[in-house]
């Protein structure tokens, strides 16, 4: 499987459970901004969106799927045995998906016009106050002493709240949110978060290299 990714994006997530799984992938960068890929694939063929994440299960381009909820919960429906994820048809399968899907919305989305400084004062306000509830939402959730968002075993929900953990860049400050800097400390050290992190920071480094060249 290639995987195609962008630096701190919400593709850390897929790449995330793909490592929790063991699945083998070819990690391929997409730089946002130059449009160009580490392996000289036409992103735009690919995506015409341009956005990450996106794998490629095989060489039929009509297998390509996208957005980062459906890919990685795909990832873990083929191996229910690994426990990321309820089975479907089940109401703990739709309590996850409905989880998923306010991540997607109440962080992932509302980090993204502050990070790109699209609003104005007032709506600065009105999403930073957004995040930070549905920051106060996952700490709260954590208050009983579990260890992950669903209990004592790793989802789909931690890989995709660790991979939108953009607050820094947003501006949004949620030091004081104990339990769940607890959370993310569980998370940062398990060895798929830490393989993810160092796989990233290489494919990035070899594309970056071959930009480089390419303008000398």
């Amino acid at each position: 499987m290639k995987l195609y990714i962008a630096y701190d994006t919400c593709s850390r997530a897929a790449q995330l459970v793909a490592n929790e799984l063991g699945t083998k992938h070819e990690l391929v960068h997409f730089d946002a901004f130059g449009k160009s890929t580490s392996n000289g694939d036409d992103f735009a063929a690919i995506n015409p969106l341009l956005y990450v994440p996106v794998p490629k299960i095989n060489d039929n381009n009509d297998d390509l799927i996208s957005e980062t909820i459906i890919i990685s919960s795909y990832l873990a429906d083929q191996h229910p045995e690994a426990g990321l994820i309820p089975r479907h048809g089940t109401l703990d399968r739709v309590k996850m998906d409905q989880f998923l899907v306010f991540l997607a919305t109440e962080i992932a989305q509302k980090h993204i016009p502050l990070m790109r400084k699209l609003m104005t004062e007032e709506g600065i306000k009105f999403n930073s106050n957004k995040l930070l509830k549905a920051y106060e939402r996952l700490d709260s959730q954590l208050a009983d002493g579990r260890s992950y968002l669903f209990g004592e075993q790793f989802t789909v929900a931690d890989a995709y709240a660790w991979a939108t953990l953009w607050n820094s860049r947003s501006g949004v400050n949620i030091d004081h949110l104990k339990n769940f800097a607890g959370w993310k400390e569980r998370v940062d050290a398990r060895p798929a978060a830490i393989k993810t992190l160092k796989e990233e920071a290489e494919i990035v480094a070899v594309h970056k290299a071959q930009i480089q060249a390419r303008s000398a």
